[in-house]
């Protein structure tokens, strides 16, 4: 198993992509602990994994990765659970969609907060455990950002300043052992869903730019993007940004 014996912590763990990933890395063999805000769905997403994959590891810890002294809570229950930390997933992202000139502060606030912040705040938060072995570090990226996507101005530049961190951790921290990578995927979620009900043309415009002409499945396409730049299999690759979208941006 690519996963066997390491420990991964996976941010929105509990739903959408993040239950994709972590039911993934529990099937790769991976102790894996869901950080979520949402209790009732952290804890069915323990038990969906638990009874899926025979022998799985797996915690939850009910946690606003926005708030102050969240980073060190996640990390401190982590080595609790499992001893160490061999992985960091910063999935979890809370935004809202509006034109620009109608974009607030406290969208921009919510955005880089669940976002940015909670992103770097992880990274640091988890650096010498993830240096004690030459861990992996997954952050998410965004066609949103890529692409500049209407209604997505807090979103798209959340997601472009966790790129930027993201290659300068790349750098900085190559000779600690840490990669830094990140994703970029289309997925059908429940919040893709609502998306499509509020902004239907947008999201029909958006279906049609896809050139594989579908979503992708948080745990069949997505998830096993991000087994791969956590595992060993990428180990010669750090500072990338990788397309799970269909095709949709194809970068040079």
């Amino acid at each position: 198993m690519k996963l066997d014996g390491k420990a991964v912590i996976v941010t929105g763990g509990a739903g959408g992509i993040g239950r994709g990933i972590s039911t993934a890395c529990a099937a790769e063999g991976a102790g894996v602990l869901i950080v979520d805000l949402d209790q009732e769905a952290g804890d069915a997403a323990v038990r969906e994994i638990t009874e899926a994959v025979p022998g799985a590891r797996v915690a939850f810890l009910a946690a606003d990765i926005g708030a102050a002294g969240t980073a060190e809570a996640v990390r401190d229950a982590a080595v609790a659970e499992f001893g160490r930390i061999d992985v960091l997933v910063n999935n979890a992202h809370a935004s809202r969609q509006a034109p620009l000139l109608e974009h607030t502060d406290e969208m921009f606030e919510l955005s880089f907060g669940t976002g940015f912040f909670a992103t770097y705040r992880l990274m640091r938060a988890c650096h010498a455990h993830l240096a004690e072995r030459g861990g992996s570090i997954v952050n998410f990226a965004s066609g949103a950002g890529l692409n500049g996507q209407p209604n997505q101005a807090s979103y798209a530049a959340a997601k472009e300043a966790i790129r930027g961190l993201s290659r300068v951790a790349a750098h900085e921290w190559a000779r600690d052992g840490i990669r830094v990578n990140l994703v970029s995927p289309i997925a059908r979620t429940a919040g893709v869903e609502a998306w499509s009900k509020t902004h239907a043309e947008q999201y029909e415009r958006m279906l049609g730019t896809i050139p594989l002409g579908r979503l992708g499945d948080p745990r069949e396409d997505i998830a096993p993007v991000v087994v791969f730049l956590a595992c060993d299999d990428s180990r010669y690759m750090t500072g990338q940004t990788l397309m799970a979208d269909g095709g949709t941006v194809m970068l040079r």
